[in-house]
């Protein structure tokens, strides 16, 4: 344990035969039940503190490719299917009913193959969890379409998921729940053209990357500075349910910010955009939580 980050990256790496490792990382759950990337650069020792129950560490997507279906390999794009997969199930990322459908049937696609009469019985979808609440229209619905699907390869059913999906708003959005003016729930949304703000799962602004001159935060308190098209400063500030998740939400956003521009994912272009991008973040980093 005395080892860095990299080190225990590194063996989940090579077991899973990943090459584009970049958009993957290992999260683990403090005692105050907030949650954390393991930093690849700090020794393993320095982050997992000692406590009475050993930790549990998940592998996961960390980085969500804009466009999955650009990924070179196919294990990375297999990756990503299983996470997104897990998403839905979850419910982090809702679909309506004919896209769960359509997804549904990508999925028995990928596992079982051909629709084959003799082997799938009626109800067979039914061995397949796809959604949070799953009904019996839902699966005669994806059964319908699995037997559309004929002569496609795993991989190609993968793919295809990933290509219905990258269009949902959701997708890929990391959440942070927050509270803003008057105490008004809302949810920030970490994605690679910027900081979305939801609040009843609707977004209510998109703050794209380009327009945000500063980001820093102060005890539980998250703030954001954001240059208008006149290149005139506001900042709205936002609170966290206690310090140690005000950090952690800071410090994705440095590395979303951070990612995605080494990634050079295309922004929109916008007019008077703060040029000098790289003390976006300078106040936060010198403050301490």
């Amino acid at each position: 344990d005395d080892l860095p980050g990299q080190a225990l990256l590194d063996v989940v790496f090579a077991r899973l035969n990943l090459i584009e490792t970049s958009y993957f990382g290992i999260r683990y759950i403090d005692e105050e039940n907030q949650t954390h990337w393991l930093d690849p650069a700090s020794r393993i020792s320095r982050q997992l503190k000692p406590k009475a129950d050993p930790y549990d560490l998940y592998f996961g997507v960390k980085f969500y490719a804009a466009d999955p279906c650009k990924l070179v390999e196919e294990i990375t794009r297999y990756q990503l299917f299983l996470q997104v997969k897990q998403d839905v199930l979850q419910g982090r990322l809702p679909v309506a009913f004919e896209l769960a459908a359509e997804l549904g049937a990508f999925v028995v696609q990928s596992e079982l193959g051909d629709y084959d009469q003799r082997r799938h019985s009626k109800g067979y979808v039914s061995e397949f969890r796809l959604l949070p609440n799953q009904s019996n229209e839902l699966e005669n619905r994806v059964a319908e379409l699995h037997q559309q699907l004929k002569g496609m390869s795993p991989a190609a059913a993968e793919l295809n998921y990933l290509d219905k999906v990258k269009w949902h708003d959701m997708y890929g959005v990391d959440l942070h729940p927050v509270l803003g003016e008057d105490s008004v729930e809302y949810f920030l949304g970490l994605t690679p053209s910027g900081i979305v703000v939801l609040r009843n799962k609707t977004t209510v602004a998109h703050y794209y990357w380009p327009r945000i001159a500063k980001v820093y935060y102060k005890g539980r308190y998250f703030m954001l500075r954001i240059s208008d098209k006149n290149n005139e400063l506001s900042t709205y500030g936002f609170e966290t349910p206690r310090k140690s998740a005000c950090k952690h939400l800071w410090r994705c956003c440095v590395e979303h910010h951070a990612f995605f521009r080494l990634m050079r994912v295309p922004p929109p272009i916008l007019p008077n955009s703060p040029s000098n991008t790289s003390d976006i973040f300078q106040l936060g980093s010198r403050l301490k939580c």
